[in-house]
């Protein structure tokens, strides 16, 4: 069983480390999208963060910026932040971001994105103990909530559901130890990283259930996320108070139904149509199990019923879209119900329809973002330098081998690099032509290079001077473009850069 949970994390930790780059690090799991990015607070805009030009963004970027100003005393939070009052409540995952990167900078970004990936290891291993993993149907309960579509898609997005669910499951254990100080403790701070974690509060009750004991227990994990939104209330003002994530009785999974429908005659994805029902339908399944297999006296019971009674609530917004928010918010009703499935030795048809959004967590993972104009990302030195084409190139393509652009008559190799500090740096890069022609490459008008160009690859080597972070190199021919085939509606091709390189000057 061990060798099956090493191969979970390796494929996990290998999907993961696709979305690493040497200069945006794991960014793009933000989804920060171009509007938002023009409202970012000062230090994202002088950070390099990847930024989406062609997709719509994602919450994740909202919980990165407070992970700079915690404490919300930077006006700048009221204009990026959709809703500062509603995110601010959810300030742990942002606050852990800030001390473990020691207040730096340049560092808090990073530590927020990676946050999630150290909560799947941290949810792995706790899991892992609490189904316990000592069979086939124990493996398979485990590899069911940790490729799940709740907890790959916290990841994907670097939101704030894994690690509440993590917590939570933290906390439950330490319960069934009878550590109750730590498992209140743990709940509470899960309340911190979302709200809705404190129904978990069901699981750390014991019998008779209306008691001082409970209600103390339950206001105890209450006290902490109420006391901080009195501090936001103060700090900020009076904000959306986010009721319109609920609904009445089923509402919202009914209008979720009805979207599926419509979509599958619709522009979105059929793929990704797909994925989203099965997600919705293994919810149901959980829930409707966790109806029809009562166990009062089970924490994992209560914390998954009070789960399912959540998702009979949930509203439109967060039933919508594809996936939709809903897997995430109900991980800790999938955790639950696999962790019943293993100990109570349910059906292996139950357990395998209630996991089939694990297709929908892998699908979250498989495209990597890419940017159409970025040629190249280096570490040179202590330096992140990035290279992209303007406008007057065709988007970026790649083989297994190679990645090129290619161009009519020329345009621009923009150099940024971060810090933003005067420096040397090689640049290699091949250049390619369907034809014979000569291209020059000039730097502050000046030609640093200019040579015959053909269908073979010349090696070009230039020393080029970044001056406070920035550098342009001008590319162009003297040639008219020719076509690039004979079938209608083929670009018409000057030149392209092959396989851009960086390195650090010699002294």
């Amino acid at each position: 069983m061990k060798v099956g949970g090493v191969a979970g994390v390796v494929l996990f930790l290998a999907l993961v480390a696709r979305f690493w780059d040497p200069v945006y690090g794991w960014t793009c799991f933000l989804q920060l999208d171009a509007p938002a990015h023009a409202a970012a607070i000062t230090e994202f805009k002088d950070l390099p963060i990847y930024v989406y030009r062609n997709t719509g963004g994602y919450d994740g970027a909202y919980y990165a910026q407070l992970a700079y100003h915690p404490l919300l005393d930077d006006a700048e939070l009221r204009v990026s932040t959709d809703s500062l009052a509603y995110r601010a409540r959810r300030i742990l995952p942002p606050a852990l971001a800030w001390l473990l990167a020691g207040g730096r900078t340049e560092r808090i970004v990073t530590v927020y994105c990676a946050l999630n990936v150290a909560a799947w290891l941290v949810l792995a291993a706790l899991l892992w103990r609490t189904i316990p993993v000592i069979d086939a149907r124990g493996l398979f309960a485990w590899t069911a909530v940790m490729f799940s579509a709740g907890a790959l898609a916290s990841v994907r997005l670097a939101l704030t559901d894994l690690l509440a669910t993590t917590l939570i499951v933290a906390a439950v254990w330490s319960w069934e130890r009878r550590r109750d100080g730590a498992a209140t403790g743990l709940l509470a701070a899960a309340g911190l990283s979302r709200e809705t974690a404190l129904l978990a509060v069901a699981g750390l009750l014991r019998r008779p259930w209306l008691s001082r004991a409970n209600l103390v227990r339950a206001c105890t994990a209450a006290l902490p996320l109420a006391l901080w939104i009195g501090y936001v209330r103060f700090r900020i003002g009076p904000g959306e108070a986010g009721w319109h994530n609920f609904n009445w009785p089923l509402a919202g999974l009914l209008g979720k139904i009805a979207e599926m429908g419509r979509a599958r005659a619709g522009p979105v994805d059929p793929w990704l149509v797909a994925a989203t029902l099965l997600a919705v339908v293994g919810l149901i399944v959980q829930a409707v199990w966790m109806v029809v297999r009562r166990a009062p006296d089970d924490p994992w019971w209560r914390t998954g019923a009070a789960y399912t009674g959540l998702m009979v609530f949930l509203g439109t917004p967060v039933w919508e879209g594809f996936p939709g928010a809903a897997p995430r918010v109900l991980l800790p009703l999938t955790v639950a119900f696999n962790v019943l499935a293993v100990r109570r030795r349910i059906g292996v048809t139950w357990m395998v329809i209630a996991n089939v959004s694990v297709v929908t967590g892998l699908l979250a993972l498989l495209e990597v973002p890419h940017d159409p104009h970025q040629l190249a990302t280096a570490r040179v030195g202590g330096e992140s330098i990035l290279v992209q084409t303007d406008a007057g190139w065709f988007d970026r393509e790649h083989s297994a081998r190679h990645v090129w652009a290619w161009t009519r008559r020329g345009g621009t190799l923009n150099l940024r690099a971060w810090p933003a500090s005067t420096a040397d740096v090689n640049v290699q890069l091949g250049l390619r032509s369907l034809d014979t022609r000569t291209v020059t490459i000039r730097e502050h008008g000046h030609a640093v290079w200019r040579g015959r160009v053909d269908n073979r690859l010349t090696s070009v080597a230039l020393p080029v001077r970044l001056d406070l972070g920035r550098a342009v190199l001008e590319c162009s021919t003297d040639a008219a473009p020719v076509a690039e085939g004979t079938a209608a509606g083929g670009r018409e091709l000057g030149f392209a850069v092959y396989d851009l390189r960086l390195s650090a000057a010699k002294p």
